[in-house]
């Protein structure tokens, strides 16, 4: 069994580098100590957001806690004090521009860098991000090879020698995880979206990763949004407005749920830990009451009628 972090809930960094709306500093602050004091010990960032801010953030309260933390490597920040103020989404960052690179040596200072953004000694989880479909387009499986000859090499060496203790990917595609394991010898994978009430696409996946003792963390749980607000107007799926064809199951299984008087939002976190390989959810959260929610959505009762109804099992 490879190296689990602590679950059944982490806390993930997106919002808190500003992604599509600003954070103020204070809330940024006292989001992740409520994910603390809810008993959180694992929390999840990256250099891509807020370009280093969500690091930032993170760092000045984790500092010095007994908790586990992952951030990724792929991207690289370069200081430019005329770079946009919103970037990739993110808004507000700190003035960086970013690159892709996937070398080991890009992957060994990318690390560097993170632990001064963070102001710590180490971090106990590395994430080649983004070597998928979704950042690179037709051309990722070119940025996938890089990886596996540059990032996933160093980062195999620094698990082996302790400085970390596990590396995986962190991506929204199934078709790079099922990769590294044919390529490489990755201990877990951040999956993000395909593993959902609506998307059962990392099946297969994650039938593997139980067979072959690889760990998996759950993201996305509510597929950018629609799982979270139900099928409302604007509601947002994969990033994106929800179609129609997503909107009318999502209403089916929203009605589903309320037959048993269970909140769509509970369906869709707990969904999310229904396979033996994974190992934890990660949610994000821009405030107290945010974390508040997810706590009580993860505790909710839910009857084992909910998930044999036919607009939810398949």
């Amino acid at each position: 069994m490879s190296f689990a972090p602590p679950g059944p809930l982490a806390l993930g960094g997106a919002p808190l580098g500003n992604l599509f709306d600003t954070v103020a500093e204070d809330t940024a602050r006292a989001t992740v100590q409520a994910a603390l004091d809810a008993g959180i010990r694992y929390f999840d960032t990256a250099p891509h957001y807020g370009n280093g801010l969500s690091e930032r953030r993170m760092g000045d309260v984790l500092r010095g806690r007994d908790v586990v933390i992952s951030t990724k490597v792929g991207r690289l920040l370069h200081p430019d004090p005329d770079a946009p103020r919103a970037q990739h989404g993110y808004v507000g960052g700190l003035p960086f521009r970013q690159s892709f690179d996937y070398s080991a040596e890009g992957a060994k200072r990318s690390l560097e860098d993170s632990l001064q953004r963070m102001g710590l000694p180490r971090i106990d989880i590395a994430w080649i991000h983004d070597v998928d479909e979704t950042a690179h387009g037709a051309d990722w499986e070119d940025a996938f090879d890089a990886a596996m000859r540059g990032a996933a090499r160093a980062l195999a060496d620094l698990r082996d020698r302790g400085v970390i203790r596990a590396w995986g990917l962190g991506v929204n595609r199934v078709a790079p995880c099922l990769r590294a394991l044919d390529h490489a010898r990755p201990d877990l994978f951040l999956l993000a979206g395909r593993w959902t009430l609506l998307d059962r696409s990392a099946r297969g996946l994650l039938d593997r990763c139980a067979t072959q003792g690889v760990g998996v963390v759950a993201a996305g749980a509510y597929n950018s949004g629609i799982l979270a607000t139900g099928p409302r107007p604007g509601a947002t799926y994969d990033y994106a407005p929800a179609c129609e064809a997503v909107l009318a199951r999502t209403a089916r299984i929203e009605m589903a749920c309320a037959r048993y008087d269970v909140p769509l939002r509970a369906a869709a976190l707990q969904f999310a830990m229904s396979h033996p390989a994974i190992r934890c959810v990660l949610v994000g959260a821009r405030s107290p009451a945010e974390i508040a929610d997810v706590h009580a959505m993860m505790g909710t009762p839910i009857p084992p009628a909910l998930w044999a109804a036919p607009e939810i099992a398949r």
